[in-house]
């Protein structure tokens, strides 16, 4: 359990994350992750990385139960900077990252994929962010980096998913190939990747960054504000007392 790396074949590093049942990281999760991932893209002989997953599915979020058996705002605060790290680690990877998508992929989710490279996924994967179910607010930045404009406000606002056939028809999804195939899949386009310069695929990964048009640090850093006044305000611990209701299991959350 926890976050791991390995190195299937030369120049391709894997993260797997594996945080039973649902893959809900806690505090220290996020942190891990974040840690795995930079260090993965600093070693000199890796030319790609793949962000993968154990278990029902990718990733859920950020571990609601934790935040609620915490007092005061430390989880809150743990939480945040987790996501703001891990998002972080996977946007600013020295090398490009494909994200391997299978189950749901949910609230932090979406910021781990919308600033991965590439993203490759089972035909059962389906994206959102129930956020506002959850008592939170962010990411809208990382979905909308994978959707247009107007879908991703009527996403964030219903809380509803969208499948991987609908994502690659929006051009965000490289691949949907079924759950068994997966990680063969995203391995191959790894290798594609891996397969050029190692000097120049940085390069190439810092240019393509540096003409992106939204400054997502910075933007995902604004969205975190109105989380925290969410909580202030009470608003948000009203809402979040409502987690685990059989409609949100229903939602596999």
């Amino acid at each position: 359990m926890g976050v791991s790396t390995s190195a299937p074949e030369e120049g391709v590093a894997v993260v797997t994350v594996d945080f039973p049942p649902v893959n809900a990281l806690p505090v220290r999760g996020w942190h891990d992750l974040a840690d795995a991932v930079r260090a993965a893209g600093a070693d000199p002989q890796v030319r790609c990385v793949v962000l993968g997953a154990e278990g029902r599915g990718f990733n859920a979020g950020v571990d609601i139960k934790e935040m609620q058996r915490a007092d005061g705002h430390d989880a809150l605060l743990g939480a945040n900077r987790g996501c703001f790290e891990a998002f972080a680690a996977v946007y600013e990877c020295e090398v490009p990252v494909v994200a391997a998508v299978h189950g749901f992929c949910l609230g932090g989710g979406i910021g781990l994929v919308g600033n991965a490279d590439a993203i490759v996924a089972s035909e059962d994967a389906v994206f959102g962010l129930p956020e506002l179910d959850r008592g939170a607010l962010g990411a809208a930045t990382h979905l909308a980096r994978l959707v247009p404009a107007h879908l991703m406000r009527a996403l964030y606002y219903t809380s509803r998913t969208v499948t991987a056939r609908e994502l690659h028809g929006h051009g965000s999804v490289w691949r949907v190939v079924p759950r068994e195939r997966l990680a063969g899949a995203a391995l191959e386009l790894a290798r594609e990747i891996a397969a050029k310069d190692g000097s120049l695929i940085r390069l190439a990964k810092a240019a393509i960054n540096g003409i992106d048009p939204v400054d997502v640090r910075r933007s995902y850093r604004f969205e975190q504000g109105f989380t925290f006044e969410a909580n202030l305000s009470g608003v948000a611990g009203r809402v979040r007392d409502t987690f685990g209701t059989d409609a949100d299991k229903e939602r596999g959350a």
